[in-house]
This record gives C-alpha cells, structure tokens and sequence, in this order.
C-alpha cells in the first residue's frame, strides 16, 4: 500500500508498479507534519502514522527541495516545501531569484517502507537548476508545480517538458528512491516466495 496526501504521487506511483506487475494500492490519507527539517524523519514518522491507521505494511514518500543559493537562506525550503508555498507561488520564486546567477538545487526523496516492525529507506536526488520562465505543461504525473521550473542537470528540457518516457530514461544522473525500492521489494517478495515454498516441502 502506498499512503500518500499527493494524489499526483500516487498517479506516477501506480503506473510505475503496474510496469512490473506488482500489486499496489494507493490510498490517501493527511499526514500531521512534523516541525523539523529533515526528510527521512519526516518520512518515518508519516510511514508509523499510516501504519497505526491501517495496521498494515505501507509506504510513503517524502519530499524536499533544496535551492543552494536562496537569498539570505542557503538551501531553502528544504523539507519545508508545501508549509513554503514556493510551490504555489512560481512566478513569486522567479521573482526572487531574478537576479541569482547560481541557480542550481536538488529534489530528495526518502521513501520509508514500514512493516509494524522495521524501517526501511530509500533515498532519490535530483540534481538541477532553476530556469528563468516557467516551461511545459501539466500532465498526471506532476508531482509539484516545481516541475516547470526544474531543469535536470544535462538536460535542455524542465521536468515539465519531457514526456513520461523522456523522464523514466533519463541518463543526468539522477538516483531513484522509487526504483530501489521496486528492486529490493522484488528481491525480498522472491525471497519470501522461495522460504514459503521450502516451508510447504518440509512439512
């Protein structure tokens, strides 16, 4: 199960599942944010929240936005985008950074899979910079509005631009929290396949 209070999230999650014929079921839910500037604690704690409120194994994804040369605010908003409302406010972010030459900043990701139990995380980073205009245009899988705005590192296009398999095969460097995940979930659903059935043999 996929908890998220981002219904674009749960779009591009779903599809990205079904890819590789792993069930999933995206259920939205509000989330209490901590009042600390740091994803992987924010990200456990949505993880034991949606947990306690579906006593059962889930996933989330948290997400943070780092601008390297923010004005008096060096990495700005960082965990804090949605309290920010950079990402509401396009045109109010382009106008302050309208004289910064140094544009570059970074999506991170923590996805936190929790099982009752355990934590388990898994970290993305996209490195980019910032463009002077807003470019592209809305489709499902937008996770932010920061989309038309972000240009990856390499590439001529913002995130807004691409098309879904322009964004899925991207060679900038970007690491996936999404994509380990799907690896190390496949991997440990093997493993479990292969104990049950050795279980089944023995009795």
């Amino acid at each position: 199960m996929f908890i998220t209070g981002n219904i674009h999230k749960g779009y591009e999650i779903k599809e990205r599942f079904n890819e590789e014929n792993i069930p999933i079921e995206v259920i939205s839910m509000a989330f209490l944010e901590p009042d600390i500037n740091d994803i992987e604690f924010v990200s456990k704690s949505k993880a034991m929240q949606a947990y306690e409120t579906l006593k059962t194994p889930c996933f989330v994804i948290d997400s943070g936005f780092n601008i390297l040369n923010y004005p008096n605010n060096p990495g700005y908003p960082g965990a804090f985008v949605r309290r920010s409302g950079i990402s509401e406010d396009i045109d109010g972010l382009l106008d302050t950074l309208k004289d910064i030459e140094d544009r570059r900043c970074q999506f991170l990701d923590c996805l936190t899979f929790y099982d009752g139990t355990e934590f388990h995380c898994f970290y993305g980073v996209d490195e980019g910079s910032i463009t002077y205009e807003k470019r592209g245009h809305e489709n499902k899988a937008m996770r932010s509005s920061l989309w038309y705005v972000f240009q990856p590192t390499g590439s001529v296009k913002t995130l807004a631009e691409m098309t879904d398999k322009e964004r899925l095969n991207r060679r900038d460097g970007h690491i996936s929290a999404k994509e380990q995940f799907i690896t190390w979930y496949k991997n440990e659903y093997e493993k479990t396949k292969r104990l049950i059935k050795k279980d089944i043999s023995e009795i």
